[in-house]
């Protein structure tokens, strides 16, 4: 499942339910780390939209402080 953006590029749709996504503030879990984050979610089935450069960058530094561990 994922996400994508709209024709214009203003706004994510949701790939599952085609509704537009919406910010709001979440917990993100991650290998036994949390942290708050602002993502977009579709309201209408809850899937989150997790941008590459969050996933490639705050989640690669969990998965490097657990391996240094």
């Amino acid at each position: 499942m994922s996400a994508y953006t709209s024709d214009d590029h203003s706004e994510i749709i949701c790939s599952v339910c085609g509704e537009k996504m919406k910010l709001g503030k979440l917990t993100l879990s991650y290998l036994g780390s949390n942290f708050p984050v602002e993502l977009s979610k579709c309201e209408k089935c809850g899937l989150v939209y997790i941008p590459e450069d969050l996933a490639l960058g705050k989640m690669e530094q969990v998965e490097k402080a657990l391996e240094d561990k």
